[in-house]
């Protein structure tokens, strides 16, 4: 029998790692995404996210024929939906992306086909994700309902399989980590799990898909809430003219204690998002949940309280940003406590100049960009008269270098505790 073909809706942090190793290890796998000039770029072997591995493996696919990107979804024997999920003001899910991609597939769903959300929600967007393509396809049938056991080949099952790669890591951990295979049924199930099974040499954990939503959602929470400590204990530490990481390396010591370290702030799509639907699913309860958002949302405007005091008394001062991305060696900026603090710097000090070090993108993000004051250099670069220099972010060039090599006289606001 030969293996499922399979159409990956979105080729971003996400979906272009995971098409990718799905194709060097025997799936046929056509990749469909919006944006034509990624397209353009993939089809011919140009990654278009920092990923370490990434680029080799690409190439690798594409040579092999087991892989192409389009910007037309075709037929498949499955679909998996990996677009981005923002949260509303309520901090209830954002289905615009889920339900354009559903509309985008709609049209090549022929029945008999498997659709995977890869995509974190909370609990039940995989039924409303199913409900909203049964109506663009009346034709079609869900699996298990009365109309499928007369049209069998007219089903569609669902499923969600939520990834739990580390940026930085995906090409191993795609293949090294445990996966959840929620299906909406046991065929759904058992198909998504001889999809995952083709590549994912970690144990295969079957459950249905509203637990597997809710199970992507607690691990990120659980981070989260343990951040939150870690950056609570920064701020009393500092209040009480207290080192935060010796404090914790000495903490640490205990044989059942383990903190975590304190940043900025909490980036990324997932830890920053994924706790406040539960809080949006769940209101009443998830009150610990909620507290430690509201902790981690709050650190970055601790971080500019202390900037802001630094250059009290200096009438225009040069302040260094070292760091956007949301975390150590990576391009992405999502939710970045880095980028919120430059922003903030930047609207706050209009009558200086302010120096971003990012080494890993080539232009200034759009929250930034249309400020006369803040240019984006490289870390050599970096004014020798700089007054306050702050890691936001801990680079690997960051961490190579001291603060005394890059600006002697400054004064330095260490957020990641790397020039202790």
């Amino acid at each position: 029998m030969s293996a499922p073909s399979v159409c990956f809706v979105g080729l971003g942090y996400i979906g272009l790692p995971t098409a990718v190793v799905m194709a060097n290890h025997g799936m046929q796998v056509i990749g469909f995404d919006i944006n034509a000039d990624n397209v353009e770029k993939i089809n011919r072997g140009e990654v278009t996210i920092l990923e370490p591995g990434l680029e080799t493996e690409l190439r690798k696919a594409l040579d092999s024929g087991r892989f192409r990107a389009t910007t037309t979804p075709v037929s498949a024997d499955a679909y998996i939906i990996a677009v981005p999920t923002p949260f509303n003001d309520d901090h209830s899910v954002d289905m615009k992306f889920i339900l354009s991609a559903a509309e985008a597939i709609a049209p090549v769903l022929d029945g008999d086909q498997l659709v995977v959300l890869e995509s974190t929600s909370p609990p039940l967007t995989t039924r409303r994700m199913a409900d909203y393509l049964l109506e663009l396809r009346p034709d079609l049938f869900r699996d298990g309902s009365p109309g499928a056991n007369e049209n069998p080949g007219k089903t569609l099952y669902f499923a969600h399989c939520p990834e739990r790669i580390l940026p930085g890591k995906a090409m191993e951990e795609l293949r090294s980590n445990d996966r959840i295979i929620g299906g909406a049924s046991p065929e759904a199930t058992r198909r998504a799990s001889e999809i995952y099974a083709s590549f994912c040499h970690g144990e295969l954990l079957a459950t249905d898909d509203r637990t597997a939503e809710m199970a992507k959602l607690t691990e990120n929470s659980f981070r989260d809430v343990n951040i939150a400590f870690a950056n609570e204990l920064s701020r009393i530490a500092a209040s009480l003219d207290i080192d935060v990481w010796e404090l914790i390396d000495l903490a640490n010591h205990h044989p059942r204690v383990n903190i975590l370290q304190p940043g900025p702030g909490v980036g990324g799509h997932c830890i920053a998002v994924d706790p406040w639907f539960i809080v949006a699913s769940a209101p009443t309860e998830a009150q610990l949940i909620r507290t430690a958002r509201e902790v981690n949302n709050a650190k970055p405007q601790w971080v500019l309280g202390k900037i802001l005091d630094a250059i009290e008394h200096i009438d225009n001062p040069t302040i260094a940003l070292l760091g956007l991305a949301f975390k150590a060696d990576i391009d992405d900026l999502r939710e970045s406590p880095a980028v919120e603090i430059s922003k903030a710097v930047a609207t706050a000090v209009s009558h200086g100049s302010i120096a971003v070090v990012e080494p890993n993108i080539n232009k200034l993000p759009p929250q930034l960009a249309s400020f006369d004051h803040v240019a984006l250099v490289e870390l050599s670069a970096i004014p020798a008269h700089t007054d306050v220099l702050v890691l936001l972010v801990d680079h690997e060039q960051f961490r190579a270098t001291t603060a005394k090599q890059l600006a002697p006289n400054a004064v330095v606001i260490d957020t990641r505790g790397v020039w202790r």
